[in-house]
């Protein structure tokens, strides 16, 4: 069987993966807060752990990987928008209104996700739908003095925990000495955290001990973790900017209410994406969504291509350049693979790059390497082990025999050469040009390649 090694952040090293039941490997990854459009940056993880979920089905078999990936849809931010829409005349209640909004957020999530070529998970939780798990693990942290209530919060006890700051390697006291902490009247240490709070009648709440109240945030994945993969799992996954508080907080309530098991055995994050070289920001004018760049004629095909061209764990830049040599590069094998039937199993050099730590870099050099030696059929299975080249994402190539029309040019480029006259050669190439077509022309002959922007319509008449 082959072996996959993985950088594990909690251990700062690359190590071999060796799962706790290998008739049962199972992942959780951090999902969406479902309050509006996921940005371009929320699909790098989207990406990432799709790639890690195909390369697991393949080593142990599909019925053999349990991926879980959550809905937060209690939240702040999904209170305020079903709040604004109140009070601008909805007669609905709060309760109907913050469901319309994180459903139709999740269908929005969903259609830009499945653009991307990203297999559905397992399982794919709502928050909502565990609360009554999320209670029971808060009393027993209770009950075992890792966390209190006061004026009906329920708050974790950092300090119970030694291992506290492991996973980003900080101390509590240099957590508090660097970053402002929330001081609230009702906490007994600046760095706990809440794992309840109380709701008024204009905010969502469920009945608990402590009153009626919502989660925090922290609570929930470790009780749906706990709930559909148990309480030891073999990898969790997310962004960096993650890291802490939000897995710190996760693995100290999840190790403390079952403190013999482990919670996650391996720990990876992606890094964060840039844009054009620059941190994506709404100031900067370059912050935008997924369905964004869908919308500007980007197939998402080539938005997944740009985000394998770069190693998880470095950080990622956007570029339009990068998109438009994607593209060129999907059309060229989708014209490769026509009609060609698949290997029965993906080439060896791509499922070693993937299991060295995801080097998805490398997978796409072996893929760019089996393009030019002519092993098509190998390209397409290994490229689909990736989530490219699949049937679902080709809708975006209008396929076009341009055979023709480099025969054409090829034609008026001998006749040029006698006559010496290179007009009617200009005037077609830059017609093939403006229908994004790339030229090359050489002493080999004229190859023709579609392009970013490619448009079949604007060829006719050319022949």
């Amino acid at each position: 069987m082959v072996t996959i090694r993985l950088h594990n952040t909690a251990t700062r090293a690359k190590e071999d993966f060796v799962p706790i039941d290998p008739m049962n490997v199972r992942m959780y990854v951090c999902g969406p807060t479902v309050y509006d459009r996921a940005h371009i940056g929320n699909a790098r993880p989207v990406v990432v752990f799709d790639t890690l979920f195909r390369l697991l089905r393949h080593v142990y078999g599909k019925s053999h990987v349990t991926y879980v990936r959550n809905f937060t849809d209690v939240d702040d931010k999904i209170n305020a928008t079903a709040l604004a829409r109140k009070a601008s005349g909805d007669p609905r209640d709060l309760e109907a209104l913050i469901h319309e909004r994180t459903d139709e957020t999740i269908g929005w999530y969903h259609a830009d996700m499945d653009a991307l070529g990203a297999l559905r998970p397992t399982h794919e939780p709502r928050a909502t739908d565990y609360i009554g798990q999320m209670v029971a693990m808060i009393q027993g942290l209770i009950a075992s003095g890792h966390a209190y209530e006061k004026d009906g919060h329920v708050l974790f006890r950092v300090r119970s925990y030694k291992d506290y700051g492991a996973l980003s390697g900080r101390s509590v006291d240099d957590m508090i000495a660097g970053a402002r902490v929330d001081v609230a009247p009702f906490k007994e240490d600046p760095m706990d955290f809440v794992l309840w709070k109380p709701s008024d009648a204009d905010l969502p709440g469920w009945p608990s001990p402590w009153g009626r109240g919502r989660p925090g945030w922290h609570i929930e994945c470790s009780a749906m973790s706990h709930e559909l993969l148990g309480a030891a799992f073999d990898i969790h996954g997310g962004g960096l900017d993650l890291q802490f508080p939000h897995h710190e907080n996760e693995i100290a309530q999840s190790h403390c209410a079952h403190p013999d098991e482990g919670f996650a055995k391996v720990w990876m994050h992606n890094e964060m994406l840039q844009v054009e070289g620059k941190k994506m920001s709404k100031s900067l004018g370059n912050f935008f969504t997924v369905r964004d760049v869908l919308d500007q004629g980007v197939p998402g095909e080539v938005i997944r291509f740009v985000m394998l061209s770069t190693h998880y764990g470095k950080p990622m830049d956007w570029t339009a350049e990068k998109a438009a040599q994607a593209e060129v590069t999907l059309r060229k094998w989708r014209g490769l693979v026509a009609g060609v039937e698949p290997a029965p199993t993906p080439l060896p050099g791509v499922v070693s790059a993937l299991s060295d730590d995801l080097n998805t870099a490398g997978a796409l050099a072996e893929l760019h390497a089996a393009a030019g030696r002519g092993d098509f059929a190998g390209l397409l299975t290994s490229a689909r082990l990736m989530g490219l080249l699949t049937a679902e994402l080709g809708d975006w190539v209008r396929t076009l025999d341009l055979s023709p029309y480099a025969d054409r040019l090829a034609a008026l480029r001998s006749e040029a050469m006698v006559k010496k006259d290179f007009a009617g050669v200009d005037a077609m190439k830059a017609a093939l040009m403006a229908a994004g077509v790339e030229v090359r022309i050489s002493k080999a002959g004229v190859e023709l390649l579609p392009g970013p922007g490619f448009d079949a319509g604007k060829l006719e008449g050319l022949k």
